[in-house]
């Protein structure tokens, strides 16, 4: 009697290593196939913009510039920034600003949000800050302001 599939024994009582071989190249395709899938799922696109009255301030986050405003910066952690935002003719603003981080990026709903969501999650952060104008001292007064200062000195020599 034939047999549709020829039996090899290998006489040690294991299995034939061509078997083995075509076992792990199908498992490592299957494991490839797997993460190559799962890799497309899940991302959190976190992204901050930042505006200013009246716009066209420089715009440093954490001491790198990136832009004038209203600009925007991609961000990878949820954090306290220091924002500096400079203007000629108003007073400079640094600020301490938390950036919140949304429910969905606790632990541990965030190793769901970050690898096995099937789209993109877009996260918006968005702060607006008024600018002071600079006050000018007039000369006259700046004057002023010395000489007292120099008589007060000379005063207590």
């Amino acid at each position: 009697m034939s047999h549709p599939f020829p039996i090899v024994n290998s006489g040690s009582g294991l299995p034939n290593p061509d078997c083995l071989n075509t076992a792990m190249k199908r498992g490592v395709l299957v494991l490839a196939l797997v993460l190559i899938t799962f890799g497309q799922f899940g991302c959190v696109h976190r992204r901050m913009t930042i505006r200013s009255i009246p716009s066209g301030a420089l715009v440093k986050v954490d001491g790198e510039e990136i832009g004038y405003t209203p600009t925007s910066v991609d961000f990878t952690y949820y954090s306290t920034s220091e924002i500096t935002l400079t203007k000629d003719g108003y007073e400079t603003q640094t600020i301490m600003q938390k950036v919140q981080t949304p429910w969905y990026q606790v632990f541990p709903l965030d190793a769901v949000s970050d690898n096995l969501l099937p789209f993109e999650v877009t996260n918006r952060h968005e702060f607006t800050y008024q600018l002071q104008p600079k006050v000018v001292v007039p000369t006259e007064e700046l004057l002023n302001r010395g000489n007292l200062l120099r008589s007060e000195t000379q005063i207590g020599q």
